[in-house]
């Protein structure tokens, strides 16, 4: 019997050359291009019975012109790239993958909570400079080191990841706020404190972000919610680059409003080299990495195979259409 023939459209963003993609080539033939661009999405994937992809667009042009695509598996937990309403119409199943990513999201969460507080980026660019060599001490004099332990910490998303963050924070000894972002609601949770959004800000000396990009917190946190920080505070955002108005949080940090922020996404990605956060005084940017562990990617690949393979099975795995 033929295999079925499997495309990776952009197979480039989960596996770096330090994974393997063995557990897919158990479910067929798998076809793999490190990048698509839109209009070789229907080229790559005609004839091609599975199809998979991280960010590539699918459209209900895209699925009419491909009548032989019988799934479609997403390399992510998000899937706003895929018209699900065509997938329904052209019959093509729809998986996704949930929780891989957690704990490398939580490992750097806190690595940017404990850089932050301990002035790592100063230090070391201190150090580079030649000003330790030049120390008349045997040690120099810190900018301004703070324990994290019975300092604060708010988090705005208090799903799995959040509540994980807050499971290790806990461990260092920091005390947590969750926020009740505006326009949602919540059951009672006894095993945290949730205040409004403008009192978490109010009260926290860092602030970590985890919450979907959605029409509600689009936007969140801009001028208004920033000037309600401290100004020994930290921003941290892990989630979605649109969550943080971009012009209003580098305000902040030029003009020392806040004492610092770190990012892992950014509202247009990759950046443009002008982008002036890129250069922004007292901001950690790591490059949307949170997720992309060894463990975790080599995760991913295991999961969605497993998706597949229950796909031809008949039976539903991860199902969001």
């Amino acid at each position: 019997m033929a295999k079925d023939t499997i495309v990776f459209l952009d197979a480039g963003t989960v596996d770096y050359g330090d994974i393997s993609f063995a557990p897919i080539r158990k479910a067929g033939r798998l076809v793999t291009h490190a990048h698509s661009t839109s209009g070789q999405i229907v080229k790559r994937c005609r004839g091609a019975a599975h199809g998979m992809t991280n960010k590539c667009v699918f459209t209900a042009d895209i699925f009419k012109a491909l009548p032989g695509l019988r799934s479609l598996h997403i390399a992510a937990t998000g899937y706003n790239n895929i018209d699900l309403e065509a997938a329904r119409r052209h019959k093509v199943a729809v998986t996704n993958v949930r929780g891989y990513s957690t704990e490398s999201v939580v490992q750097l969460t806190m690595a940017f909570i404990l850089s932050l507080a301990t002035q790592l980026k100063d230090l070391e660019g201190r150090v580079q400079a030649g000003a330790w060599a030049s120390s008349r001490f045997f040690t120099l004099a810190p900018t301004a080191i703070h324990e994290v332990h019975g300092q604060t910490l708010g988090i705005i998303g208090y799903g799995d990841i959040g509540k994980r963050v807050a499971q290790v924070a806990r461990a260092l000894g920091m005390r947590i706020l969750t926020a009740k972002i505006p326009g949602r609601k919540y059951l009672k949770n006894a095993e945290v404190e949730r205040v409004p959004l403008t009192a978490l800000l109010k009260r926290s000396d860092f602030v970590s972000i985890h919450t979907p990009l959605t029409s509600v917190t689009r936007g969140l946190i801009g001028s208004r919610e920033l000037a309600f920080l401290k100004p020994s505070a930290f921003m941290i955002n892990m989630a979605r680059g649109g969550i943080i108005d971009e012009a209003a949080l580098l305000r902040a940090l030029k003009q020392k409003q806040i004492r610092g922020a770190a990012l892992d996404v950014l509202a247009q990605e990759p950046p443009q080299k002008n982008n002036p956060l890129l250069k922004a005084p007292n901001l950690l940017i790591t490059p949307h990495v949170a997720w992309a562990s060894v463990e975790a990617r080599t995760r991913l690949v295991g999961e969605m195979a497993k998706n597949l393979l229950a796909f031809q099975k008949g039976q539903k795995r991860n199902r969001v259409e």
